[in-house]
């Protein structure tokens, strides 16, 4: 399981320490693909054969599920960490998640994203409070 938030720096070649944490897990293969809230969201590859299964389950006889498909697939890159627990974040999910040199890594349980840190940010302040005054539940059955 993913947890936590973490803030390693992309390197000029467009590389991406893992937090050390998640290496063991996601040293075999992983995939990156576009998020939502324009983050990245990182896979390890026998979860995100999972989440493609499902999606093929939906119908595409729906549009909807046709666009999110597509775009969720055709930015999708399998990698495989260096050694040192690099990834290569490539050119075009760079610039779909406006990241630059400083990041925020944090896990959401089954898969990591990566957001770009002042964006990050952000979207941490539009929503905590939010997330604290919640007094209906949102997750059914949960607390």
């Amino acid at each position: 399981m993913f947890l936590g938030t973490h803030t390693p720096r992309l390197d000029d070649k467009g590389r991406l320490f893992l937090p050390a944490k998640f290496r063991e897990r996601l040293s075999t293969g992983l995939v990156v693909t576009r998020g939502q809230e324009r983050c990245l969201y990182v896979f390890p590859m026998d979860e995100f054969t999972k989440v493609t299964q499902q999606m093929q389950e939906a119908p595409t006889t729906n549009r909807a599920v046709r666009d999110y498909i597509r775009v969720f697939l055709s930015g999708a890159s399998d990698e495989i960490p260096d050694k040192q627990g690099r990834v290569t974040i490539p050119a075009h999910l760079r610039q779909y998640a406006g990241l630059s040199r400083d990041c925020t890594v944090i896990g959401t349980g089954s898969r990591v994203e990566v957001w770009d840190t002042e964006a990050w940010n952000d979207y941490l302040a539009s929503t905590e409070q939010a997330y604290s005054e919640q007094s209906e539940e949102v997750i059914p059955g949960l607390m």
